[in-house]
């Protein structure tokens, strides 16, 4: 996709984890809590921070099996889960962070008329409350989360579905995130798609995606849009 700058769009769809929060401590915590629980040794949040992106189960797999490519025992991870969910609960939001840029850029794209979706593969029960928690809740006028639909990103379905209740082609529909799975989403869905520089993406660079543009925060994204 060859695009020209300021790229013309309608609305925006934008990330959770690791674009508008930095959520990492709290998912770290909860991790070791279960791993406590389970009789494991903890894990360094620098490691978990690069099991984050693919969903809590698959998290919650990783952390068991110690590596970012490893499995787990079913019957282990089946007991692992449930205990992760009831630790992150009781943890969500109170050691997250809102990256520099973000309340500035959301503040932008508000004020130059776009609407607003956050498309994200954590689990409704923990979205709604993280955002509301952050104060971020406002600014979305529409929040589909990792279990809202049948499939997550890196399918296309969250994007389309957004599109749809916008009604909005995809091309006019700019998705900013920060990993593969925002960046494969996308382009199946044909959206244009823009990733931040200091996100997860499971501890690979954002460099080496096939995204349309890099940014260092979302203040810096507003800059390169304009509403269309």
């Amino acid at each position: 996709m060859s695009l020209t700058f300021p790229l013309r769009v309608k609305a925006v769809m934008i990330d959770l984890d690791g674009t508008l929060l930095d959520t990492i401590p709290d998912l770290a915590v909860a991790a070791n809590m279960m791993l406590k629980q389970l009789g494991r040794a903890p894990l360094d949040e620098a490691l978990i921070r690069t099991f984050v992106g693919k969903g809590i189960p698959k998290l919650v797999e990783r952390a068991l099996a110690g590596s970012l490519d490893g499995t787990a025992d079913p019957e282990l991870f089946a007991r692992a889960l449930p205990i992760f969910e009831r630790c992150y609960a009781g943890v969500n939001g109170r050691h997250t962070l809102i990256y520099p840029g973000v309340k500035e850029g959301l503040d932008q794209l508000r004020e130059q008329g776009f609407p607003l979706a956050c498309v994200t593969n954590k689990a409704g029960s923990f979205t709604l409350p993280l955002l509301e928690h952050m104060k971020l809740a406002p600014y979305f006028a529409e929040v589909v989360a990792g279990d809202t639909l049948p499939r997550k990103k890196p399918d296309p379905l969250p994007l389309t579905h957004t599109c749809e209740k916008f009604g909005i082609e995809p091309r006019d529909m700019l998705m900013i995130g920060d990993s593969l799975n925002d960046a494969q989403a996308a382009r199946a869905a044909g959206c244009p798609v823009f990733c931040v520089t200091y996100g997860y993406n499971e501890g690979r660079d954002v460099r080496e995606l096939d995204i349309d543009a890099i940014v260092t925060s979302l203040l810096e994204a507003t800059r390169l849009i304009q509403k269309e």
